[in-house]
């Protein structure tokens, strides 16, 4: 069954589609040119967040910043800096790990104002949905949980991009002078929003594409695994796990990564803990096919820029079993730099209707998520891996070979075979094949402290530290006098 098409202010299928209705904030309201003139103050506060449907639209808008191509962008320039990977054109000079040239900073200024522009629109519903005259308390709750989580996802990926950054928050949105705060000042916030979102979400959002508060634990697990806050990672991802909610999505082959766990006409899979919602219309459909195919596989109609690269001579691909079938989504193309490159065919489409039409969802945080969070945080809290562990690890693993994921096999991991450190890295392994063009690898050899270990001996290059952070961008300095442009910048820039 095709996706459905998503009428403008009524989603079909039950299906949400950030992009699509968060645009309603400008429409509704005369135009967005008129907003932004006559009195956008009083017209979006005053007459705007007084019912339900006025607080949903603007919850809406939030995710418009990041759907757009934005968060797509932001998983090829971290991909491009993998140890598997290698960036074409201007994205090159990310694989050199010696800092960002002016291309990429400007590229990722751009990813700055994103991600604050979608903290923006939630610092709005924060501050404003409780002052509705038209809205039941219960309505309230759920979307400033719903806006607490996003901002939490948007400061999760500046503290591990940036470090410490201006926050802005809806008591202080209208100042524009913000010194930076440190890491622990944003991971306070960012705990403290995702407690919240935990606390009022729903178990079962009445849109696919919304969060739920299983959605919010998924989350918090990850934040508390880069606080190295372990127990606390695993026993977050447990609830998710023993909730019983979500399974693995079955498969026998490349085709069935391709269709039934990553697919365009996928409405939504049991392994969905959040994605972003993308579909076959002009602008609302995913940018990823762009960015990843090339026009001789056939996989996505619109050709595509084949940005990011492998090579089968790399340690990497070459100690991958042929026999994981992940592995076959590396799709063997000579793109111009001969016949050992590879490209990515996780993401086909061959009914999109434009480069940014394809119906492919983004899958942000899917249940092997889950499963290799509480591996990795089970271990590092035990001082050495559990049998549950083994068991969530295995359950990836078997799946990856076509094998039952509930059910032991040939290809399982053995217990007595692994401690404490040996076992990490072969979780960390497995979270490197599961989540190949997600945006996860670069950010787990950081985290971890291997990444300058890892890159020197996969590449034979010595990444530079001022590699490890992105600038913060000119014009922030120059918007915000609280910043100092020598002091408060990150190392190097």
């Amino acid at each position: 069954m095709e996706k459905p098409i998503i009428n403008f202010f009524k989603p079909s299928k039950n299906v949400f589609r950030g992009g699509i209705l968060g645009m309603f904030v400008c429409f509704a309201l005369t135009s967005c040119e008129n907003l932004l003139v006559e009195e956008p103050k009083f017209i979006v506060v005053e007459n705007f967040f007084n019912t339900a449907a006025e607080v949903e639209a603007a919850t809406n808008a939030i995710y418009t910043p990041l759907r757009s191509t934005n968060f797509t962008v932001f998983e090829t320039t971290l991909e491009c800096q993998a140890d598997y990977a290698y960036g074409r054109g201007s994205w090159a000079p990310l694989h050199g790990y010696q800092g960002l040239n002016d291309a990429n900073i400007s590229r990722v200024a751009g990813l700055w104002n994103a991600f604050y522009l979608s903290i923006r629109n939630a610092n709005l519903v924060i501050k404003n949905a409780p002052l509705g005259k038209s809205i039941s308390q219960a309505d309230i709750n759920k979307y400033v949980a719903e806006a607490k989580f996003l901002r939490a996802f948007n400061y999760f990926q500046l503290v591990r991009t940036w470090a410490g950054v201006p926050l802005r928050t809806e008591q202080n949105m209208t100042d524009i002078n913000l010194k930076k705060s440190s890491v622990e000042e944003v991971y306070n916030l960012i705990v403290a929003d995702l407690k919240e979102a935990e606390a009022n979400l729903p178990e079962t959002p009445s849109n696919v594409g919304r969060p739920s508060k299983w959605a919010a634990k998924t989350l918090l697990a990850d934040v508390y695994l880069n606080l190295g806050r372990y127990a606390e990672a695993r026993d977050k991802a447990d609830e998710v796990i023993k909730s019983n909610k979500f399974s693995l999505v079955p498969i026998a082959s490349k085709e069935d990564f391709q269709l039934k766990v990553f697919g365009p006409e996928l409405v939504s899979t049991t392994e969905e803990i959040f994605y972003f919602k993308y579909t076959r219309q002009v602008d609302q459909g995913n940018y990823m096919l762009w960015i990843t195919n090339h026009p001789s596989t056939n996989l996505f109609n619109f050709g595509g820029a084949y940005v990011v690269y492998g090579e089968t001579t790399d340690p990497f691909y070459k100690a991958w079993d042929s026999a994981d079938i992940r592995k076959a989504l590396w799709e063997k193309v000579n793109i111009g730099l001969g016949a050992n490159t590879v490209i990515s065919s996780k993401f086909i489409d061959q009914k999109a209707i434009s480069q940014n039409g394809a119906g492919n969802d983004d899958p942000v945080y899917a249940y092997a998520d889950v499963l290799l969070i509480y591996a990795e945080a089970a271990a590092r809290a035990g001082n050495g891996p559990t049998a549950q562990a083994l068991e969530a690890l295995n359950q990836v693993h078997r799946r990856a070979y076509g094998k039952n994921p509930k059910v032991a096999s040939s290809v399982d991991f053995v217990l007595g075979n692994y401690n404490a450190t040996s076992f990490v890295d072969l979780v960390l392994q497995e979270r490197a094949y599961e989540f190949l063009y997600l945006g996860k690898r670069w950010l787990d050899l950081v985290r971890t402290g291997k990444v300058k270990e890892v890159i020197k001996a996969s590449k034979g290059i010595t990444v530079a530290d001022k590699h490890l952070l992105w600038p913060i961008p000119v014009s922030e300095m120059n918007f915000n006098k609280a910043l100092d442009p020598v002091k408060d910048q990150n190392p190097g820039y």
